[in-house]
């Protein structure tokens, strides 16, 4: 019967969506996060580049193509791609690929992972926990009553752990991270430096990418920490000094957010009126969504894009202009 009531309501939504389009066409942002050819990507972070320019291929015979800024100013319906948190990838590998076809992206970077010499920390958890390679029969941490000692050694039970300790390590301030994954590391013996594979862009790697005509750099907060458990002051001091930090790189202004994770229980809703006084004239979401002409600029939503064949993307493309 539930399964009945929810197919019948996401008919009726496109119906209805389907009638709206005649006389406002909507554009629709895509989301990426990574273009990398990966042995293990538990977070299904990375399309792979042979995929992902087949996704890009496909997306420049299937729609006008237009810079997230742009979203209202021109025709539509329209597509923008963007990417979050500031892969090192981004430049090698995806930038290449965008400008052989001419398709602009925005790039929000999280800034205090620049230059960091470390991962963002769910890959480092990942590492540390769940990469193989000998660690301790029993995962303890001193003075830490969440973790009473734990068998973890085999590799489901390693993956079980990463997938416990990221739940807990998404739900903290950056400080309280920072002191777990730290005790984390002298648990498992493993170093902190960032694998060359998963490392985040440099800051002169940062200025590289927004020379490039068909890229706009955005922010994307400095720890990378979820709006929803900071206050007020908290959430200015990420989006300002982020800003401040992407403007001494760019050498430009910084216009464009994208909140960290931006799922709907990390936008508190008054964090959508501090990014307009954080300077901010379009801001990005992690919820899937249409733009139409009239859409609030500072609410943004984007659809995760996965590491689809060409086809599958473009079935995908095609259903979100009724979504």
């Amino acid at each position: 019967m539930k399964a009945a009531l929810r197919a019948a309501r996401a008919g009726a939504r496109r119906l209805v969506h389907s009638v709206a389009n005649r006389f406002d066409p909507p554009s629709v942002v895509l989301l990426y996060h990574r273009v990398a050819a990966l042995s293990s990507d538990p977070h299904s972070l990375a399309v792979h580049p042979a995929r992902f320019r087949e996704q890009m291929e496909t997306l420049v015979r299937a729609a006008a193509v237009t810079r997230f800024e742009d979203l209202g100013l021109g025709p539509a319906p329209a597509v923008a791609v963007t990417f979050d948190d500031g892969y090192a990838d981004n430049l090698e590998t995806a930038l290449p690929i965008l400008e052989s076809l001419a398709v602009p992206a925005a790039f929000f970077v999280t800034t205090g992972f620049v230059e960091s010499g470390r991962e963002f920390w769910w890959d480092e958890i990942g590492r540390l926990v769940a990469e193989r390679g000998p660690l301790p029969a029993r995962f303890e941490l001193p003075d830490d009553p969440r973790w009473p000692g734990i068998a973890r050694g085999s590799a489901s039970d390693r993956a079980l752990l990463a997938r416990d300790l990221h739940r807990t390590l998404r739900a903290l301030d950056a400080g309280s991270r920072e002191a777990l994954l730290e005790a984390i590391a002298v648990w498992s013996g493993r170093d902190r430096v960032a694998r060359t594979d998963h490392r985040p862009l440099t800051a002169a790697e940062v200025g590289r990418l927004a020379r490039s005509p068909l890229a706009t750099v955005g922010a994307h907060g400095v720890t990378h920490t979820a709006f929803s458990i900071l206050d007020a002051r908290g959430r200015m001091d990420e989006m300002l000094r982020s800003k401040a930090t992407l403007e001494q790189w760019t050498g430009g202004p910084v216009t464009i957010f994208a909140f960290p994770y931006g799922e709907r229980g990390d936008v508190p809703g008054e964090a959508i009126a501090e990014a307009s006084e954080a300077g901010f004239a379009a801001v990005a979401l992690n919820q899937p969504g249409q733009v139409r002409g009239r859409r609030d600029r500072r609410r943004i939503p984007r659809f995760v894009i996965h590491d689809w064949s060409g086809e599958e993307f473009g079935r995908r493309l095609r259903r979100m202009w009724s979504a």
